[in-house]
């Protein structure tokens, strides 16, 4: 598998990132001051050298009063808008509209 850092998908993911912080009016070092970081870690991240797990996203949205689930969703759709997740078994609810994941038969367990 590729390295995705400098993906399409990730940079959509990134601008993303970038334009909530800037719709909040904030600059990098005041959402690095509101996570108790600094400036460049900011700068960082948004750049891609940098990447976020899933706790730190929560985290980082949380600090500018973004949804997190919300913002996942947004993402989606933007990703599905220019065909990056076709095929792809991360799109959300890929499971549930296949109906393999969420509609499979459970076994019962061996004791």
């Amino acid at each position: 598998m590729h390295k995705s850092h400098y993906s399409l998908q990730n940079q959509i993911f990134l601008a993303m990132l970038k334009r909530r912080r800037c719709a909040h009016g904030l600059r990098q070092r005041d959402l690095g001051s509101m996570l108790g970081r600094n400036q460049a870690m900011v700068s960082k991240v948004e750049s891609g050298e940098r990447r976020l797990d899933v706790i730190e996203l929560r985290t980082w949205l949380a600090a500018m009063e973004e949804d997190f689930v919300v913002f996942v969703a947004d993402l989606d759709e933007q990703l599905r808008e220019v065909g990056t997740m076709q095929g792809s078994v991360f799109s959300l609810g890929a499971a549930s509209s296949s109906g393999s994941a969420s509609n499979a038969k459970k076994r019962p367990r061996s004791k």
